[in-house]
C-alpha cells in the first residue's frame, strides 16, 4: 500500500523531475540526452544474465572501480552492466570500462521503467553502491528472484532522519535487500534504526580504502610539479562546490599576505563549474592558467585550474596541502583518502558527514584537521607549509591508516561471489 501511493506520487512528480533535467542541462547539456534509458527504454546487451552494479556518480563509480575490476578479472563469463545516473558519471564508467562492461542510464524508480530495465538485461545479481534505497526497484528485483546487495553502505544520522520520515515504506523497502555491506558499526546501526534486518547484514570497512594508484602516477606528478613551479608552495583545494570557491579564494588572499609566492590548485566537484570557477578567481585579479589549456604554467600564475576529468589524484601528488570540498558549506564533504594515501596533509571544514567514520579516523590519529572556517583554513594551511617536518609526519600517518584498513574489497567480492554460487545452485 505505501509503495503504491510513493508509485503514485512519482508519477505525478515526473513532469517536475523532467524539467529539472532540462534545467540542469543549461549547466551540462547532457543532462539533455539519453533520456529514454532513464524510462528503460534501450537497445538490450548482447548477454544477459551478468552482475549489474549501480553507481550514482563519479564518486560511487570512482569506489566501484576496483570491485568492477576484479570481478572481470575471475568472472569473465558473466556480462557487466554498469549503470550510474549522471553525465558525468556516465563520462567516468566509458572511460575506466569502455566496451568491457554494458552501460546506460539507471531506470527512475517508477514500477514500468524499472520492470523494463530489468526484463531488458536480465541480471542475475544487483550491487547498488552506498546510500540508494529505491522502493520499486527492490520490489521488483524480489519478485524477479534477483538478489540485492546494498555495498559500501554508508548512512549519515541526517539521512537517517529523511528516511525516518518515511518509517513504514522505509521499512519495507529494506526487508527486500537480500544483503547490506556496510562501511562501519554506525552505518550499520542506522540501517537498523530504519528496519534493516540484522541477520542480513554485514559489517566490511569502507572499500575506497583499497586504493590502487597508478604505478606512473609518482612520476608524472614529478613533471606536474615542475610545471606549477618547484620553487613555491603549492596548496590544492579540491572538489569544491558554488559558494565554497569563493571562501577558498578568500582565505587564499589571506595566506598570500604570509607566502607571497602560494599557487592555489582550484578543483571544482562538477564540471559544468570549471568555468565559472576560472571567472571568479580572474574577477579576483589572479592570474589563471587552465589544466585544459595543457600548456606550461607560467610562474607568474597565481591560481591553476583543475578543469579535466579523472586527474584529481595527479593534482593532489603534486601539491603540498590539501582541503577537501563540500564540507566548509553544509553539502557533507567528500573523500579525503585519495589524498592521504598519497600523504598529503588533508583539512577539510566542519560538514564532513558524508564521511563521518573516515573522517573521525584520520582526525583521530593526526592525519587530518578540520576546521570551523575560512580563518580557521588559513590558520592551518599555513601551519602546514611553514613546517615540511610535519607536513611529512602528518603525511606518513595518513599512508599508515590507508594500508591498515585495507581489506574491505575482498570482503565485499567474497559476498558477492556467495550469492552468486546461491543463485546458481538455485537454478
Amino acid at each position: 500500500m505505501h509503495r503504491n501511493l510513493y508509485s503514485a506520487l512519482l508519477y505525478l512528480l515526473t513532469p517536475l523531475v523532467l524539467l529539472k533535467l532540462l534545467w540542469r542541462s543549461l549547466k551540462a547539456p547532457d543532462y539533455r540526452l539519453r533520456w529514454g534509458e532513464r524510462f528503460g527504454h534501450f537497445p538490450p546487451p548482447q548477454q544477459r544474465g551478468g552482475i549489474w552494479i549501480h553507481a550514482v556518480s563519479v564518486g560511487e563509480m570512482q569506489a566501484a572501480a576496483p570491485m568492477i575490476r576484479t570481478l572481470l578479472e575471475r568472472h569473465p563469463e558473466l556480462p557487466m552492466i554498469v549503470t550510474t545516473t549522471t553525465p558525468t558519471g556516465s563520462r567516468r564508467v566509458r572511460e575506466m570500462f569502455g566496451t568491457d562492461v554494458f552501460h546506460v542510464y539507471a531506470p527512475y524508480d517508477l514500477p514500468a521503467a524499472v520492470k523494463r530495465f530489468l526484463l531488458t538485461t536480465r541480471p542475475r545479481l544487483a550491487v547498488i553502491m552506498e546510500t540508494e534505497i529505491w522502493p520499486n526497484l527492490f520490489h521488483y528485483c524480489e519478485r524477479y528472484n534477483i538478489p540485492t546487495i546494498i555495498a559500501n553502505a554508508r548512512l549519515s544520522e541526517r539521512s537517517a532522519k529523511g528516511y525516518s520520515t518515511f518509517e513504514k515504506l522505509t521499512k519495507e523497502t529494506l526487508g527486500k535487500v537480500t544483503l547490506l555491506a556496510a562501511q562501519g558499526k554506525r552505518d550499520a546501526s542506522r540501517f537498523a534504526t530504519l528496519g534493516m534486518p540484522i541477520r542480513s547484514t554485514q559489517v566490511t570497512g569502507s572499500i575506497k580504502f583499497d586504493i590502487k594508484l597508478p604505478a606512473s602516477l609518482q612520476e608524472q606528478a614529478e613533471v606536474m610539479r615542475r610545471n606549477l613551479g618547484t620553487d613555491r608552495p603549492v596548496w590544492i583545494a579540491a572538489s569544491t562546490h558554488e559558494r565554497e570557491d569563493e571562501m577558498v579564494l578568500d582565505a587564499f588572499a589571506k595566506m598570500r599576505k604570509v607566502q607571497p609566492n602560494l599557487l592555489l590548485v582550484l578543483v571544482p566537484r562538477h564540471p559544468e563549474r570549471f568555468s565559472r570557477a576560472a571567472e571568479l578567481a580572474s574577477q579576483t585579479g589572479y592570474r589563471v592558467c587552465l589544466r585544459s589549456e595543457h600548456r606550461a604554467c607560467p610562474h607568474e600564475t597565481d591560481v591553476f585550474i583543475g578543469d579535466t576529468m579523472g586527474e584529481l589524484p595527479l593534482f593532489y601528488a603534486a601539491s603540498d596541502v590539501a582541503f577537501v570540498g563540500g564540507s566548509l558549506i553544509p553539502h557533507g564533504g567528500h573523500n579525503p583518502l585519495e589524498a592521504a594515501a598519497l600523504g598529503v596533509p588533508v583539512v577539510t571544514g566542519p560538514h564532513v558527514f558524508n564521511f563521518e567514520e573516515i573522517s573521525q579516523l584520520l582526525l583521530t590519529r593526526g592525519a587530518s584537521r578540520q576546521v570551523k572556517n575560512g580563518d580557521e583554513l588559513v590558520a592551518v594551511v599555513l601551519d602546514w607549509l611553514e613546517d615540511a617536518n610535519q607536513r611529512e609526519a602528518v603525511g606518513a600517518i595518513g599512508k599508515t591508516v590507508i594500508d591498515e584498513n585495507r581489506g574491505a574489497l575482498q570482503k565485499l567480492i567474497q559476498l558477492i561471489e556467495e550469492q552468486l554460487e546461491r543463485r546458481q545452485t538455485q537454478r
